[in-house]
């Protein structure tokens, strides 16, 4: 693993100037903290802002930030970008907020313009279908592969911004009111500022007092085939509907079709990477489905095959902690995990680092607002996007997850022919924020 080196700290251009005696006598204070580590053989680091993990969260914060002037430094515990995983589909929202940090055009031109939707029953009769256009001229939707989407965001940043094999052990408040993040090789890092993006298993939250997210009842498998002379599918969202199991897949490029499966699990069970298991169990659960689902099964590497069990974390007014706890916050899955079900877990992680940096920058450059109000701000504006989305995507996984066969037969022969309108199933696409 390698080491965080001894170094002294880093003095990014964007903290506040307006008194520049307060400041100086902040830094001569940090440069004997510094040197009394030193004399006592502590390897360690002081920074002013650190962003806890290298996700789609944290990398779209760094860049956010970089955006708005800011300097921060990136610790992700793997030994390099986690880039594994299939994809991730990004609605209008999610392509808002590329657009303003500045990868927008770069991946749009590399992944298809998905067109509709169709939604169809086991045995391959349709159901539904829709083109998303016709309910909404400013949508656009495309599945962007996790790995180039991380590889996007990293591109904007400087060389060395974020610190690999970066793995925190444990965190305290220094009688300074810093944050000391001790890391697994022992050195530490005293931080004035903590941004969280550690994913639904964060560290973080939960020193911050956040539960374990909660298991909600179903699994995921997914996958990516692989179509080295062309794939054939439509450009279109194809969702399929059983008793207590569903699909979907969609076109990501000219050679590569993301799908998953969903399936009831009383527990989120074992963890399973063996391929052979999880193409076994996968065409088990489908065996009687269409056939384009189960040829895009087939076309999947082993590489490409990953088992998730779906969690999420409700975030109850007046019981959930805050967002922030002074000079430290979360982002994206860290904050708010949600379930997949309205494809907007990456989308909001997206929209809460503009909203940060935004709000940041003006604490920063600001003589009236603090740190701890701008993470305040930022917490207050959120939670009432945030909360309900979580909910709503519960339910829907819930409603489609049921496998009572009068149930089921309601939902396809009515419920979704007669009822469904697609229009005011994707309005919590709309967001706006000001420019960074």
């Amino acid at each position: 693993m390698a080491s965080v080196v001894l170094m002294p700290p880093r003095w990014p251009s964007s903290l506040p100037s307006s008194r520049p005696e307060a400041i100086h006598l902040t830094k001569i204070r940090r440069r004997i903290r510094y040197m009394e580590d030193a004399e006592a053989g502590v390897v360690s680091r002081k920074e002013d802002i650190v962003i806890v993990g290298a996700g789609i969260a944290g990398l779209a914060t760094a860049v956010s930030l970089q955006k708005v002037g800011i300097a921060s430094v990136v610790l992700e515990q793997a030994e390099s970008l986690r880039t594994g995983g299939t994809s991730i589909t990004l609605f209008k929202n999610g392509w808002k907020v590329l657009d303003a940090i500045g990868v927008g055009s770069q991946l749009r031109s590399q992944y298809l313009d998905v067109q509709g939707m169709v939604v169809k029953s086991e045995d391959g009769r349709e159901l539904r279908s829709f083109i998303f256009k016709d309910e909404d001229e400013s949508q656009e939707v495309r599945a962007v592969e996790r790995r180039m989407l991380l590889e996007t965001l990293a591109s904007q940043l400087p060389p060395n911004t974020i610190s690999f094999s970066s793995k925190i052990k444990n965190i305290e408040r220094s009688e300074k009111d810093e944050i000391v993040l001790k890391l697994e090789d022992d050195s530490q890092i005293s931080a004035e500022i903590v941004i969280a993006c550690d994913g639904t298993r964060s560290p973080v939250a939960k020193w911050m007092g956040f539960p374990e997210p909660s298991y909600v009842g179903h699994c995921a498998i997914r996958g990516i085939g692989i179509y080295p002379d062309g794939q054939p599918m439509e450009s279109k969202v194809s969702y399929v509907y059983g008793r207590g199991v569903r699909a979907g897949y969609l076109p990501i490029s000219s050679t590569k079709v993301y799908w998953f499966v969903c399936f009831n699990s009383p527990s989120p069970g074992p963890k399973i990477t063996d391929p052979s298991i999880l193409r076994q169990k996968t065409n088990k659960l489908v065996q009687n489905w269409s056939s384009d689902l189960l040829d895009i099964i087939k076309s999947t590497p082993d590489d490409m095959f990953i088992r998730t069990p779906l969690v999420d974390r409700w975030l109850w007014p007046g019981i959930s902690p805050p967002a922030s706890v002074g000079n430290v916050v979360l982002v994206g899955d860290a904050w708010h995990p949600m379930t997949p079900n309205l494809g907007q877990g990456g989308c909001c992680a997206l929209e809460d680092s503009v909203v940060l940096a935004k709000k940041l920058a003006q604490a920063l450059k600001s003589r009236t607002i603090s740190v701890e109000e701008a993470f305040r701000s930022y917490g207050s504006e959120r939670w009432p996007r945030i909360f309900p989305l979580t909910i709503r995507a519960n339910l829907v996984g819930a409603l489609l997850q049921l496998d009572n066969p009068f149930v089921c037969s309601l939902r396809n022969n009515f419920i979704l022919p007669k009822l469904v309108r697609l229009g005011p199933m994707l309005e919590h696409t709309n967001f706006e924020f000001e420019p960074l």
